[in-house]
């Protein structure tokens, strides 16, 4: 427990981050598993775009790295791209 009340006011907004964040990250993560198990190549692509979109909000308030977005973004990308084969290869 903090001892001043400096400390507790960060306390309190620290948690109010730490659950704005894992928020975000969760939603993140979810797309990301949307984008993985599309039935087509077509449902992939959309939801690509979505992800996109995600990961370039989430990096610019700084919840994930820009890089770690972009990291993504490739991988996904490259996913997609290899749509048939990868399916039909799992």
């Amino acid at each position: 427990m903090p001892n001043l009340k400096s400390a507790e006011r960060r306390l309190r907004k620290s948690e109010k981050r730490r659950a704005r964040n894992k928020h975000y990250k969760s939603m993140m993560k979810t797309f990301i598993k949307k984008v993985k198990t599309a039935a087509t190549k077509e449902e992939a692509e959309l939801m690509l775009k979505k992800v996109y979109s995600i990961l370039d909000k989430l990096a610019a308030k700084g919840i994930i790295h820009r890089n770690r977005a972009a990291s993504y973004k490739s991988k996904l990308a490259q996913f997609v791209n290899n749509f048939p084969i990868v399916k039909a290869q799992s």
